[in-house]
């Protein structure tokens, strides 16, 4: 008789896994890596993951997106979201190197998917826009409190950070300095103060 799924051990298992695709990327990580990395057969991953590595993949980028909606949380109980907002940047900082070299699995996504598989990158912006959507609520409902002084379109400075997200995770791996980081996000926060 087949028992009920063991919820703490997929979970687990997809925490594992996203440890290597993020390392590694999609492409660069095979069965026998992912196999060797959480302790479970190539038979059990798939009788797990009906989808086998391309499943495993996209329950990593779901777990990105629980981490998001925890944010959203964040931000809804906050007096200050966009002080919220700056701290999780410049909290990038002061991340080990092993982070630093990694950058963003959502963003190394859209970047390795291009020409690969379309609907991969298209999960991977599709977050990256979600994410997108609630810096651009953050500032409007600060631009309208007066918190924010620029003059620029919530969207516009919405889309700023994303685009500053994606270059930071870049310059991380260039330059894992803690200083160097710290100074580089607290110019480019500037646009939102």
């Amino acid at each position: 008789m087949k028992g009920r799924p063991n919820i703490h051990r997929d979970e687990e298992l997809v925490h594992k896994a996203q440890q290597l695709f993020w390392e590694r990327g999609y492409s660069a990580t095979s069965l026998s890596d992912l196999s060797k990395a959480t302790g479970a057969g190539a038979g059990s991953l798939y009788n797990t993951f009906k989808g086998g590595k391309k499943e495993l993949f996209r329950r990593s980028l779901q777990e990105r997106r629980e981490a998001l909606h925890a944010f959203e949380r964040d931000v809804e109980n906050s007096d200050n979201p966009v002080a919220l907002l700056k701290a999780f940047f410049l909290g990038i900082a002061d991340a080990d190197t092993e982070a630093h070299l990694r950058g963003c699995i959502v963003a190394n996504t859209v970047v390795e998917m291009t020409f690969v598989d379309r609907e991969l990158e298209a999960e991977a912006m599709q977050l990256l826009q979600d994410t997108e959507a609630l810096y651009t609520t953050i500032i409007r409902d600060a631009q309208k409190k007066g918190t924010i002084k620029s003059r620029q379109p919530a969207d516009v400075l919405g889309k700023y950070l994303i685009t500053f997200w994606c270059g930071i995770n870049s310059l991380r791996r260039i330059y894992p300095d803690r200083d160097i980081l710290k100074q580089q996000i607290a110019l480019q926060l500037q646009m939102i103060d």
